[in-house]
C-alpha cells in the first residue's frame, strides 16, 4: 500500500494543473479500490486508487461520461491513467445519504434520487454494458448459499434445503428477466448518493453498471441494506414511481400491475446476493462491519414471504435454519 500511495502522490505531482497538494484518505469501499481527498490552493479532489491487478477502471470511466452526458451529477474526471489504475475525480463533499436521512427528509431526498434514477433509465445506456443475465443473478444468488450458509454460519444443507433454493434461485431470476430491460446502476442505495445543495443527489459507485431489471435499483435505494422504511411508505413510494416510469417511457401501461410484485421478488434476489456479499467481504477480505447489516437484509425477505406462496420454503428456512445460526454466530456481534 505504501508503494502505491508513493507512485499515486508522483502521478498527482506530474499533472500540470495541479499545483501544491495534501491528502488524506478520504474512504474506502467493499472493493479493492482506495480514495483520497486532495487539496489544493483551496479547492479539494478526490483521486481514486484502483490497483490495476484488482480492478479495471475503464468501466467507471465510461459509466461517468455516459451519465455525465445525461446530466446527472457524477464525479467530473480531471486526469486518468489508466495503465496504473489512478483517476482525479470531482469532490462531490462528505454527506452520505445515510446521514442525513430521517422521517422528515427521507419524502424529499429520496425525490430526488427517484428523478435520477428515471434519467438513469430513460436515457442512459443500453449499449456496452453486460448483460443481467440468468448466469449472472444465479451467480449472485450462489454466494448466499456459499459464502453465508456455507463459510459463515457452516450450516450444512439436506437435500430438500439445496434443492428449495435451487428453484427458488429460478424463480428469482425468472421474475428479474421478465421485466422490461434498462440501465442498470446496481448499487444505488444511501451509502452511493450523496446529498448535494444544488442537483442532488451526487451519484457514485456506478462502475458496475448492467442492462438489466428495471425494478434492480428500486429496491436498491426503497429496500436499502443499511437502513429501513415502513412497508406502507416503500409501497407509496414503488407506486409513485410506477407513475413516473410509465409517463418517462420505462415501462408501458401492461406492466404496472404486475410492477410491485417484480420489486418484491426482485428484493429476494438482491438481498440474498446482498448476504453473502457481506459474510464473503467477512470471510475472505477480513471486513466484519458488514455483519451487522445481514439480519436486516434477510429480514426483508421474511416481511414478505407471506404474501408470496413461491417463498414459503425459503422463508421457512431462514426462519428455522439461518437467523438462529445468525443469533449464536458471535461475529454477528462483533466479538472474536
Amino acid at each position: 500500500m505504501i508503494q502505491r500511495t508513493e507512485q499515486m502522490v508522483a502521478w498527482l505531482e506530474s499533472l500540470q494543473d495541479l499545483n501544491e497538494f495534501s491528502y488524506e484518505p478520504a474512504s474506502g469501499d467493499a472493493s479493492f479500490r482506495r480514495y483520497f481527498r486532495i487539496h489544493s490552493e483551496g479547492k479539494s479532489f478526490i483521486a481514486m486508487d484502483a490497483p490495476p491487478a484488482k480492478e479495471d477502471i475503464s468501466p467507471f470511466i465510461e459509466v461517468a461520461r455516459s451519465f455525465e452526458a445525461i446530466g446527472l451529477n457524477v464525479p467530473h474526471i480531471y486526469a486518468e491513467e489508466q495503465s496504473l489504475g489512478f483517476l482525479l475525480l470531482e469532490d462531490l463533499g462528505c454527506t452520505l445519504y445515510l446521514d442525513r436521512l430521517t422521517d422528515e427528509s427521507v419524502d424529499r431526498l429520496y425525490g430526488d434520487a427517484l428523478g435520477a434514477l428515471v434519467t438513469i433509465q430513460a436515457c442512459g445506456p443500453t449499449t456496452g454494458l453486460p448483460l443481467y443475465d440468468r448466469d449472472l443473478l444465479m451467480r449472485e444468488m450462489e454466494l448466499f448459499r456459499e459464502w453465508l450458509i456455507g463459510r459463515q454460519l457452516a450450516v450444512e444443507l439436506t437435500g430438500d434445503e439445496q434443492r428449495m433454493l435451487d428453484e427458488t434461485f429460478l424463480v428469482l431470476a425468472d421474475n428479474a428477466l421478465q421485466q422490461p430491460q434498462v440501465c442498470v446502476h446496481r448499487d444505488y442505495h444511501s451509502r452511493n448518493l450523496m446529498v448535494i445543495e444544488r442537483h442532488n443527489p451526487g451519484i457514485l459507485d456506478f462502475q458496475d453498471a448492467v442492462f438489466g431489471p428495471v425494478t434492480y435499483d428500486l429496491v436498491s435505494l426503497l429496500k436499502d441494506c443499511y437502513i429501513s422504511w415502513p412497508r406502507d411508505r416503500i409501497e407509496a413510494w414503488v407506486k409513485g414511481y410506477t407513475e413516473l416510469a410509465l409517463q418517462s417511457g420505462v415501462i408501458q401501461s401492461e406492466h404496472e400491475a404486475a410492477f410491485l410484485g417484480w420489486f418484491d421478488l426482485m428484493g429476494v434476489q438482491r438481498h440474498l446476493k446482498a448476504s453473502g456479499i457481506f459474510a464473503r467481504l467477512n470471510m475472505r477480505d477480513g471486513k466484519p462491519g458488514y455483519l451487522k447489516d445481514i439480519p436486516r437484509t434477510l429480514g426483508y425477505i421474511l416481511s414478505i414471504s407471506a404474501d408470496y406462496p413461491v417463498l414459503q420454503g425459503l422463508a421457512a428456512f431462514l426462519q428455522n435454519r439461518v437467523i438462529p445460526a445468525i443469533d449464536a454466530d458471535s461475529a454477528f456481534l462483533g466479538e472474536t
